[in-house]
C-alpha cells in the first residue's frame, strides 16, 4: 500500500532566513518529546545544519522546507556524502539528512514527497547512490525508505542522545 499523495497546496521550497533555526529547534523538540532524546541530538542537528549553510554547493546539494499557508510542516536535506573521519567527499554518493514531518502533517504523504524530491535532485546532479543514517526506532521514516527502494546495509547498537539505540545505514542505487 502506498502513502497518499501529499496535497497540492503543500509547497516545497528552498530555505529562507529563519528556516535553519526552525530545523534545529523542531528536531530537538520533537525527538525529545517523542523519543526522550537529550540535547545532544539537537547539538548534532545544529552542527549538520551549520555545515550545510557554510559549505553549501547549489549544484550538488539542496534543502527543502515544506509549508502550507506559510506554516512549516517538514524538511529534508540532500548533501554530498563525506567520509566521517576525513570529511573527504565520496564521489557519486549523496546523503539524505534531517527528514522531518510535523505531527500534524503526518499521514499526508509529505515524507514520501520529500524523499522523492531528494531522489529527483540526486539524479539530476549526477549522483549514483543516496545513503542515509537513521535509527531503527524511527519506523515511519524506515518505511518510507524501504518503499522507495533503499536497502539496509548495516546496523550497529550505540548509546547516543541519552538512549540505547540501533543506528542503521541505508542506501539507494540510482540507475
Amino acid at each position: 500500500m502506498s502513502a497518499p499523495a501529499a496535497p497540492a497546496d503543500l509547497l516545497l521550497r528552498p530555505p529562507r532566513p529563519g528556516d535553519i533555526g526552525w530545523v534545529v529547534s523542531r528536531h530537538g523538540a520533537l525527538y525529545a518529546q517523542e523519543f526522550g532524546w537529550d540535547l545532544g541530538f539537537e547539538a548534532l542537528v545544529a552542527r549538520i545544519a551549520a555545515h550545510f549553510v557554510e559549505h553549501f554547493e547549489p549544484a550538488r546539494e539542496a534543502c527543502w522546507i515544506a509549508e502550507r499557508d506559510g506554516q512549516r510542516l517538514g524538511c529534508v536535506f540532500l548533501v554530498q556524502a563525506r567520509d566521517e573521519a576525513t570529511q573527504a567527499v565520496e564521489p557519486g554518493v549523496a546523503q539524505l539528512r534531517m527528514l522531518l514531518v510535523e505531527p500534524a502533517a503526518r499521514g499526508l504523504g509529505l515524507g514520501v514527497r520529500l524523499v522523492d524530491e531528494c531522489e529527483r535532485f540526486a539524479r539530476l546532479a549526477g549522483y549514483r547512490r543516496i545513503r542515509l543514517w537513521t535509527n531503527s526506532l524511527l519506523l515511519a521514516a524506515r518505511g518510507i525508505y524501504q518503499r522507495a527502494g533503499y536497502r539496509l546495509l548495516a546496523s550497529k547498537p550505540h548509546r547516543s542522545f541519552g538512549q540505547d539505540l540501533v543506528g542503521e545505514i541505508w542506501e539507494l542505487e540510482l540507475r
